[in-house]
């Protein structure tokens, strides 16, 4: 018969194993944010290159829960100009100038590679 003793609590096993799998997650997504400025900047309509050249991402990690956001930073009269460009404007003398979706297609295969690298992930475990 084999017994096992155990007096105490597996705190810093517990700790150190929740900051590694943090730790990848980051990782992770970090990859994959890089991937997604990358291709927006490819895709973005370029004009004076401003636009494409704003894009960054964060990554947050709340309560176990971590994401990746895209931004444009490139602002102006208040106005961001990556979303004008998504979704279409009016313009100052009554006129319309149409949207193009661009970021759809762009992000998409990053956000298929991510969730395609996170299943393989699942099924390693």
């Amino acid at each position: 018969m084999i017994r096992i003793r155990h007096i105490g609590d597996y705190h810093k096993v517990t700790s150190w194993l929740e900051k590694l799998r943090e730790a990848f997650h980051l990782g992770i997504l970090d990859k994959y944010g890089k991937m997604g400025v990358d291709a927006l900047s490819a895709a973005t309509p370029v004009d004076s290159g401003l636009t494409a050249a704003s894009w960054s991402y964060e990554i947050q990690n709340d309560g176990g829960k971590a994401t990746v956001s895209f931004n444009n930073s490139n602002i102006n009269q208040g106005v961001n100009i990556a979303i004008i460009l998504q979704y279409g404007h009016g313009t100052g003398t009554g006129g319309y100038v149409a949207g193009r979706d661009y970021i759809n297609p762009a992000i998409q295969p990053v956000f298929d590679k991510l969730a395609e690298d996170a299943w393989k992930e699942v099924l390693s475990l």
